[in-house]
């Protein structure tokens, strides 16, 4: 009798995994109807999320984050540059998506990923909105010398919702920088001071020990999907190339609306649904604000 049982169970898989793939939106809405996603989770509940700071050892700062599957790790390098003549006291913030033919198979060797311009210039513009990181916490010597600090976000699993788990990885692992030591030498350049030597030479201390930069507010965001009548949080890829009208919410932690994005699609987002979102978004704000503190508090252990 048990056999007859299993066929019949996996005959029923297979019908259902043939109606998913040919039907993909009536399989979707299937679910929606009885408010719950085909992964088991609430229409408003994000995916599983995790955070590791210092992943990267030969970095200045680091973190990797996964959220579901999607997979982000940010490595920060930190160079001594000459600050610009309109900003003598500031440095400068160069931040990089990089999506490597490993993280999906839509990203095609020898092309450059379609998203990753969009995402760069998004995390450059959210970080420079939100006022996170001032630029004058860079500055070493006015006019001479400031830190040049070189952010690079590589998407290892890309399961949806990108702009998110990029953001996460990023304000992360700027939460684990370390800004070096350094000092200035005998011909007046500024020089890294490593900890074996630093009370040995006889340089000019400019940064007299390792520090980490004072964050402001900082921002976190949450992408939903608007189909119809319901709002679908954090969505996989999956989700997102089936319902193609998506809206990203980036609030900081004191709940200020830093951006709104809303790339096209068929579903006009009313001002109920975006209000919506924008519920859904604090509570994630949130539940994100305390995984990076208790992640952040065990490294100071």
């Amino acid at each position: 009798m048990g056999v007859p049982n299993a066929s019949e169970d996996l005959s029923s898989e297979m019908e259902v995994d043939a109606f998913r793939r040919l039907f993909p939106l009536r399989f979707f809405e299937r679910h929606l109807a009885e408010s719950i996603r085909p992964d088991g989770r609430p229409l408003g509940k994000a995916r599983e999320t995790s955070i590791f700071l210092g992943a990267v050892a030969s970095a200045n700062g680091s973190a990797l984050v996964k959220i579901g599957s999607t997979t982000m790790l940010t490595a920060i390098k930190m160079e001594v540059m000459t600050p610009s003549l309109e900003a003598p006291d500031e440095g400068c913030l160069a931040i990089d998506f990089h999506m490597p033919p490993i993280c999906s198979p839509i990203v095609r060797p020898g092309r450059p990923a379609e998203a990753s311009p969009v995402v760069s210039k998004q995390l450059s513009d959210t970080i420079s909105s939100s006022r996170m990181i001032d630029l004058k916490d860079l500055s070493l010597v006015s006019g001479k010398a400031a830190w040049m600090a070189y952010l690079d976000v590589y998407c290892l699993d890309a399961d949806g919702a990108l702009f998110d788990a990029a953001l996460l990885s990023a304000v992360a692992a700027i939460s684990n920088l370390e800004i070096p030591a350094v000092a200035m030498n005998d011909d007046g350049k500024i020089v890294l001071v490593s900890d074996e030597d630093g009370q040995k030479r006889a340089q000019e201390p400019v940064n007299k020990e390792k520090r980490k930069l004072t964050l402001r507010s900082i921002p976190f965001s949450l992408t939903c999907i608007l189909h119809k009548n319901y709002i679908l949080a954090d969505p996989t890829a999956e989700e997102e190339s089936i319902m193609e009208t998506h809206v990203t919410i980036v609030l900081d932690t004191s709940g200020q609306l830093i951006s709104l994005y809303k790339p096209g699609g068929p579903v006009l987002a009313y001002t109920s649904a975006i209000q919506d979102c924008v519920a859904i978004t604090r509570q994630r704000v949130k539940e994100l604000k305390s995984f990076l503190d208790k992640e952040n508090s065990a490294m100071e252990v």
